[in-house]
Parts: C-alpha cells; sequence; structure tokens
C-alpha cells in the first residue's frame, strides 16, 4: 500500500511540473551558473608565456566574469583519456547564462579575438551547468 502512495505522490508531482509555464523554466534557466572553458591550441608554442600574462588577462577584466583561471596542461601522467595538446587554456565562472551572454559581446572579449585570434589555429569550448 506505501508504495503504491510514493507511486501516485511521484504521478502527482510529475503531472504538475508538467503544467509549469515555459517561462518559468526559462527563468530558471537564465539563473543556471555555469563555468566556461576554453582551450587554444597556438601556431607557435613559444607564444604561450605572452597568451598568459597579455592577452588572457583581458578576458578575465569583462564586466560579467565571476573567476577568471588561466593555466597550462598540467604535467600529469600521458593516458589515453588525457589530452595534454593545447598550450593554454582558461576557465571562467558566470552567475548565470545571461551573465555568459553578455560576455560573448563584451567590448574586451571581442578585443581580446580581434588582436589575439591570429595566435591560435584551434579554440574548443565546453560549457558547464553548475
Amino acid at each position: 500500500m506505501k508504495s503504491r502512495r510514493n507511486f501516485i505522490k511521484t504521478i502527482g508531482v510529475a503531472g504538475a511540473a508538467s503544467l509549469l509555464p515555459i517561462s518559468t523554466i526559462a527563468n530558471d534557466m537564465a539563473k543556471q551558473k555555469m563555468i566556461h572553458q576554453v582551450y587554444f591550441w597556438l601556431h607557435d608554442k613559444n607564444n604561450t608565456q605572452e597568451f598568459l600574462t597579455e592577452a588572457f588577462p583581458m578576458l578575465g577584466r569583462c564586466k560579467n566574469v565571476g573567476k577568471f583561471i588561466a593555466g597550462v596542461p598540467a604535467a600529469t601522467e600521458d593516458r589515453e583519456v588525457v589530452d595534454h595538446s593545447f598550450q593554454v587554456s582558461c576557465t571562467i565562472f558566470f552567475d548565470s547564462l545571461e551573465d555568459q551572454l553578455a560576455y560573448q559581446s563584451d567590448p574586451l572579449h571581442l578585443e581580446f579575438i580581434e588582436k589575439y585570434s591570429t595566435m591560435w589555429s584551434t579554440v574548443k569550448v565546453y560549457d558547464i551547468a553548475i
């Protein structure tokens, strides 16, 4: 009898949740905190230090950035699942998806792309909801 009550309770909650307005769900998503991870493969590995000290600080100063971390591949052991092939990366924390969207058009972010995009051959972005 107890499992039947739990089943009915679960179905009731699921049914109620399905009636939530789409705008409520969209608002909750906009408030979702996120991590924006960017990996760069540079044309010239000798530019790594310049990228870390001159290019990356621009991104950290963008208005909507919560926290900014830059680095290079760690000297961990070579394993099939570990990718050490990139030269530099940054991790940026945002308080919402809206903040991340605003960052995309931030003048410093756009200046960074215009000024330094010739230095990289490939860039990969991984966005993570937290």
